[in-house]
C-alpha cells in the first residue's frame, strides 16, 4: 500500500535550519508530483512547496520563497524540504502529499517548532 513517511522535524531556534525528508513506497514515486504541506495550530493546512515528477519544476508559497528548497531523489524514493531562516511562523506539522487515481495520500507528519 502507499506509504509516505516524514522525518527530520524538531526544535530549532529562530534563524536556524532544518531538512525534512519524505520516504515513499507502494507506488511508482518517479512518476508523480509531490508536495509539502503544513498545518499550524488553529490554522488550515496549507501548501508549502510542490515539485514535478522529474524535479524539473517547483512551486513555493510566497511565505517560504527564498528560504525553503524542495527537491527529490527518485533513485531513493525520497523528497526533501530544506528550510532556512526559520521563524516562529514556520512552526507547524509538516506533511508530504501526493495524489493519483483521484486520491490524496498523506504522511503522518513531522513537527517543526521554531522557538528560542
Amino acid at each position: 500500500q502507499v506509504q509516505l513517511v516524514e522525518s527530520g522535524g524538531g526544535l530549532v531556534q529562530p534563524g536556524g535550519s532544518l531538512t525534512l525528508s519524505c520516504v515513499a513506497s507502494g507506488f511508482t514515486f518517479s512518476t508523480y508530483r509531490m508536495s509539502w504541506y503544513r498545518q499550524a495550530p488553529g490554522k488550515e493546512r496549507e501548501l508549502v512547496a510542490r515539485i514535478t515528477a522529474v524535479g524539473d519544476s517547483t512551486h513555493y508559497a510566497d511565505s517560504v520563497k527564498g528560504r525553503f528548497t524542495i527537491s527529490r531523489d527518485n533513485a531513493k524514493n525520497t523528497m526533501y524540504l530544506q528550510m532556512n531562516s526559520l521563524t516562529s511562523d514556520d512552526t507547524a506539522v509538516y506533511y508530504c502529499q501526493t495524489r493519483f487515481a483521484f486520491v490524496d495520500y498523506w504522511g503522518q507528519g513531522t513537527q517543526v517548532t521554531v522557538s528560542s
